[in-house]
């Protein structure tokens, strides 16, 4: 077998230039990209993939998470609080973390993840107890074969400076900044088709000081690398950058060099009508959570008026302390559906939420090589099966956000397969269950 032979597809959804949706197809995978499209495609020498009765999209793309989280779902007394005391509940139960947690809980939610049709993952790490080092998730993602956009995070000030994290998990800004250039120098791969890439993504304006801010930025685009962090994401958030900064979230972020196309923030729930203008004209990307922000009660973020603006804007399960969940295909439907209780039933399409999902998360992440199914871009590919009850009595097989199954059958990433007949190809799957589940329950004993 030289390549691999999606044949016979019910429906392609391409998500390219053209918008394309081609029923009857076959899609080539070769040499990591996509190859050929189109019917009846030669099968000499591939492996084939039966697609039919299926819907092919290209992988979905998610945009923000924190893995490490995954290890804290559904905590007692963190289940019904807002943000900041979400955060104090938290905070000492991930103080116990060390890398074995980050490592298996990095395997678990990747794996979540590809099962739900994820084919690209950013990750948001800004933690590091017990000798954690980002270096644990990106050895997972090699593991499991997905392609991994890890981000090195941060915090600097603690309590006793008038931050919300326990001093215990603060860094200093120098050691931070030396790890950021030690991360980047180890794992940033720029090419095209790479499957690591390493952003810089200090936790958050309470969390870290101005400097820090300004000296990350300026770090990052020294090592041409791209920002992330996160931004205006409930009314607390928003009433601490006026008390604390004397200006809204989009201010704060413009004076320090947090704009551009090379930056992207997470949530952005209370951005106002400014501050959506100046992402627009600035090329600022966010990464919109929907299911977290109902799960801590932020609001509900103004996308059709960022996408309207022509604001950049992909999906992010977020951590799963947070939501509690890390299926991407679910959060595509949350945002579809937030819209339209917000706006209206005409205010996001299944259509539109499942290019949000795949080529807007690319666009965001800056991969221009990823989000789509054309001849040259990577071989990133999610196959639908369309015969389970979810999808029974179906008219349009392309609306798969409102009638589809919400776990993939097939995925494919740089042509390898990672799930096949919906189970995690390239890992033990149980076996990483059973780890999480005997750390969990550590956790919860000393909790």
């Amino acid at each position: 077998m030289s390549h691999v032979l999606v044949q016979g597809a019910d429906l392609v959804l391409c998500m390219d230039d053209g918008a394309r949706e081609l029923a009857g197809c076959d899609v080539r995978l070769r040499d990591g990209v996509v190859a050929e499209i189109g019917p009846g495609l030669d099968a000499a020498g591939a492996g084939i993939v039966s697609a039919r009765g299926c819907v092919v999209t290209p992988g979905l793309v998610n945009t923000h998470h924190h893995l490490y989280q995954t290890l804290t779902r559904a905590v007692p007394g963190a289940q019904d609080a807002l943000l900041f005391g979400w955060l104090r509940r938290l905070y000492p139960i991930w103080a116990r973390f060390g890398p074995e947690e980050m490592r298996v809980s990095a395997l678990t939610g990747l794996a979540e993840l590809a099962l739900s049709g994820c084919t690209l993952t950013s990750d948001h790490l800004y933690l590091f107890p017990n000798g954690a080092r980002l270096d644990d998730t990106i050895d997972a993602a090699r593991e499991i074969g997905l392609r991994f956009h890890p981000t090195r995070g941060a915090m600097s000030i603690g309590e006793s400076a008038g931050g919300l994290p326990p001093d215990a998990l603060v860094e200093t800004e120098a050691a931070i900044l030396d790890d950021c250039l030690r991360v980047i120098d180890a794992f940033h791969d720029p090419a095209a088709g790479s499957m690591c890439r390493v952003g810089v993504a200090p936790c958050s304006p309470f969390s870290v000081s101005r400097e820090l801010m300004r000296d990350a930025a300026l770090l990052a685009r020294d090592k041409g690398v791209r920002l992330h962090t996160h931004l205006a994401e409930n009314d607390e958030d928003v009433a601490y950058s006026l008390e604390r900064f004397g200006c809204r979230p989009g201010q704060y972020a413009e004076d320090l060099g947090w704009t551009g196309e090379d930056v992207w923030h997470a949530h952005c729930v209370k951005l106002d009508n400014a501050e959506i203008s100046l992402f627009a004209r600035s090329g600022t990307g966010v990464a919109h959570c929907p299911c977290s922000n109902c799960r801590l009660g932020s609001g509900i973020a103004p996308v059709r008026a960022m996408r309207d603006a022509g604001v950049r804007v992909g999906l992010g399960v977020d951590g799963s302390a947070s939501n509690d969940a890390g299926n991407l295909v679910a959060e595509a439907r949350q945002a579809m559906l937030l819209q339209r209780v917000a706006r209206g039933a005409d205010a996001m399409s299944a259509r539109e939420a499942l290019w949000i999902a795949t080529r807007g998360g690319a666009q965001v992440l800056g991969r221009d090589d990823c989000g789509q199914i054309a001849p040259g871009k990577r071989a990133d590919v999610a196959v639908w099966g369309g015969s389970g009850v979810e999808n029974a009595g179906s008219w349009d097989p392309a609306a798969l956000l409102l009638a589809g199954p919400t776990r993939v059958r097939d995925l494919f990433v740089e042509g390898r397969q990672v799930v096949r007949d919906g189970q995690v190809a390239t890992l033990d799957l149980p076996v990483v269950l059973e780890r999480q589940q005997r750390l969990a329950r550590r956790l919860a004993e000393h909790a």
